[in-house]
């Protein structure tokens, strides 16, 4: 190993860049060089083009759209550094995509999201790192040391600098019910109540809302999702909370999907504000979306890779 070279080495595929470009200026290190691109017939080519021998290397990569793409481009990545004699490979995905597919729902339907982590396994990664998981179980779909991070800090203080002061008339609100724990934590740091937003959702994507439970009447309505895909559950959880009585209406989320229409949707809603982090780079049509604000969590991320090269504890990174 040269003089030039540390010990460690952050690659990036084409999802995230500019995520990667913050981590890496957090670890004041430079962006691994690697070159990701495709063949005339659309396979995908990845060269590394620097010494990993011997080095701690890690991959940054979220499977966002195109998935597939992103997916491909991951694994080929890890075969690349596996095949070069890396230390270590781990991959380091801020948004796992397939991870609504955890379960089995009906019964010829697969679980997708425990066959990418076999993919992964299997394609020579070392160590899983990921954040805010659709679901905390798919941490054990990996048959290696997995870090299940949260962006849970990096809201908070946003939540805290803009509503902190009026506690009182703030309220915390989780779209369904699977989110109440999510939510419940997060109005307990908040010192606020708490509502849910009971729906019904008749297929993929169709979100119909039924009621809210809770009192929001006069009070600043904060909607808390792990992610926003095509929009329609949280705009109608939206509507709802306005007709309920909300005064206002801002939601949160770590993973910006922001598929189909979304867009349009939240433009068109009583959603004052969208605030979302950076684990999937925003489209041009969200960055012109004057609603969305994003928050990065890079800090948390380079101190992960940090920690983990250095075999030091990441439990204070899990809270």
């Amino acid at each position: 190993m040269t003089e030039t070279e540390s010990e460690f080495v952050v690659f990036s595929g084409n999802s995230n860049k500019n995520l990667v470009k913050e981590i890496c200026d957090y670890l004041k290190t430079p962006v691994g060089r690697c070159e990701v691109a495709t063949f005339s017939d659309g396979e995908i080519r990845i060269e590394i083009g620097e010494n990993v021998r011997g080095r701690d290397v890690f991959l940054v990569q979220s499977t966002s759209t195109p998935v597939n793409d992103h997916l491909m481009e991951l694994l080929i990545m890890i075969d690349a550094a596996r095949r070069a004699s890396a230390a270590s490979i781990t991959a380091v995905v801020p948004y796992f995509g397939y991870a609504r597919q955890d379960r089995k729902v009906a019964p010829r339907t697969p679980i997708t999201a425990r066959l990418v982590a076999d993919l992964i396994t299997s394609a020579g990664a070392d160590r899983f790192v990921s954040m805010d998981l659709h679901a905390g179980q798919i941490q054990g779909f990996f048959d290696m040391p997995s870090d299940h991070l949260y962006a849970a800090p990096v809201l908070v203080e946003d939540m805290k600098r803009k509503y902190g002061a009026h506690a009182d008339e703030v309220v915390v609100v989780s779209p369904d019910a699977g989110g109440v724990e999510r939510a419940r934590a997060f109005a307990k740091r908040l010192g606020t109540t708490l509502a849910i937003v009971d729906k019904r959702r008749p297929k993929a994507n169709v979100a119909e809302v039924m009621q809210i439970i809770g009192d929001v009447r006069g009070k600043t309505a904060l909607i808390l999702d792990d992610m926003i895909d095509t929009a329609g559950t949280l705009t109608l959880g939206a509507k709802a909370l306005g007709e309920a009585g909300a005064k206002r209406v801002v939601a949160y989320s770590v993973h910006p999907v922001l598929s189909g229409p979304a867009i349009d949707r939240i433009n068109a809603s009583n959603i004052e504000e969208v605030v979302v982090t950076n684990t999937v780079q925003l489209k041009e049509n969200a960055l012109g979306c004057k609603k969305i604000q994003q928050l990065s969590v890079a800090k948390i991320f380079g101190e992960a890779i940090r920690r983990i090269h250095s075999a030091d504890s990441l439990s204070s990174l899990f809270v």
